[in-house]
């Protein structure tokens, strides 16, 4: 049995991957203890039964010891609230924790370094005063991706992020890295030896699941048309754009829909988009939680992976890949890189050109003219590599082995 503290500014009962990996390890037998922020994404206010300010403990999963320290939210929009976000957690973190913690042993810290890269700093001092091995589980390339979103243009501010992230992997023992693609952007600012492959996975839904009820109004869209499924955040890196841009070169297909399920940045965007012009096979299904995509997805025709055509993003492999060939659908991916690797070599759809919307109108119709059995075989290509490729639980017996032996425990 290992001891091991999670530390990610992101946690249930926001939806997270790493809220599964913690469920598991917790009941592979592992001593699992968290510490995190209040929930507040992606809409930016604090979820109901929780406060921004002051520190709240609970329990996730019967087993697991939640510390939640304080967070200033992410609000609706603009850079100040999103900068003070970040920050607050780095502070919170960094001033709480040691004490918070106090006389408890771990045997490993691990941090799902999703962006910003700065919620691993809270870790390194606990690391040293725990005496534990540290490892970052990078979601996300620094400074990299704070260009390729915009969010910093400025070149000498890009150097000094990436002197930063070199401080900071430097203070980690390991980096676990959820693409291969990663290797040689995070060697950049990283002794090469630090890096193991570690893929993001999801956790299928066991028989005791209760599933919530998903409106009948959906379900009835999803099982009389041809459904195109986006489910996650939407965004910039989505290219949301795209898939707007597509639905409007479809609206001469009746039986053809575009289905967002999710928010984000962008939703407002899309909303004005579909009033202004008249987008009837555009449906904005809104938010569920995760328990409820299984049988969204089950009921959809095809699954809609998009990003931008940055070279970041092509490092990339979005979870929601993962989440897709479990459900054993056939994918349309608007994207190039890892993640078009992924479905390529599992033989699980479409793959074609980002930020592209008469490439993403070609693969869909593609898609479409195929007999229901091909694009089943399809998703069972896709499930099949899922199995092989990305078992949660498989995936979280090897987390352990990679910490146990780094970590000469």
């Amino acid at each position: 049995m290992m001891k091991i503290l999670f530390l990610s500014q992101y946690f249930w009962p926001e939806t997270f991957i790493v809220n599964d990996l913690v469920r598991k390890l917790s009941e592979q037998g592992h001593e699992v203890t968290v510490a995190t922020a209040k929930p507040n994404y992606p809409g930016g206010e604090i979820f109901d039964g929780y406060k921004a300010w002051g520190v709240q403990r609970e329990r996730f999963a019967e087993s697991v010891d939640v510390i939640r320290v304080p967070l200033w939210p992410r609000g609706r929009g603009g850079s100040r609230n999103l900068i003070l976000n970040y920050l607050s957690f780095v502070a919170t973190g960094l001033f709480l924790l040691p004490w918070l913690l106090r006389g408890r042993k771990f045997d490993s810290i691990v941090v799902f370094a999703m962006s910003p890269i700065t919620q691993v700093i809270p870790a390194i001092p606990l690391k040293w005063i725990k005496r534990a091995h540290l490892a970052a589980w990078v979601q996300d390339l620094w400074p990299e991706s704070l260009a390729a979103t915009g969010f910093v243009r400025n070149p000498q501010a890009l150097r000094m992020v990436g002197w930063m992230v070199r401080g900071i992997y430097a203070c980690c023992d390991t980096l676990l890295l959820q693409s291969r693609a990663f290797f040689d952007p995070v060697a950049r600012y990283a002794c090469r030896s630090k890096l193991v492959y570690y893929p993001n996975s999801i956790a299928l839904p066991s028989e005791k699941t209760v599933a919530p009820e998903v409106p009948t109004q959906l379900l009835e869209e999803l099982r009389e048309n041809f459904c195109v499924v986006f489910a996650g955040n939407i965004g910039i890196a989505q290219s949301i754009e795209t898939v707007v841009e597509a639905a409007e070169l479809l609206r001469q297909h009746p039986a053809l829909k575009f289905v967002l399920v999710g928010s984000g940045s962008r939703l407002e965007w899309v909303k004005e988009r579909k009033a202004s012009l008249g987008l009837d096979n555009l449906i904005l299904a809104g938010r569920f939680p995760m328990e409820a995509m299984p049988q969204i997805f089950e009921h959809s025709s095809a699954l809609l992976v998009s990003l931008r055509d940055e070279e970041i993003f092509s490092y990339t492999i979005p979870s929601k890949v993962q989440a897709y060939l479990a459900a054993g659908k056939a994918i349309i991916a608007s994207l190039r890189g890892e993640g078009a690797r992924v479905i390529e070599e599992a033989g699980a759809g479409k793959t074609c050109e980002p930020e592209s919307a008469n490439a993403l109108v070609e693969s869909i119709l593609a898609l479409m003219s195929l007999s229901p059995a091909e694009r089943e075989q399809m998703g069972s290509a896709g499930q099949s590599y899922f199995n092989e490729h990305f078992d949660m639980d498989r995936q979280t017996e090897r987390l352990v082995e990679i910490l146990a032996s780094r970590a000469d425990i």
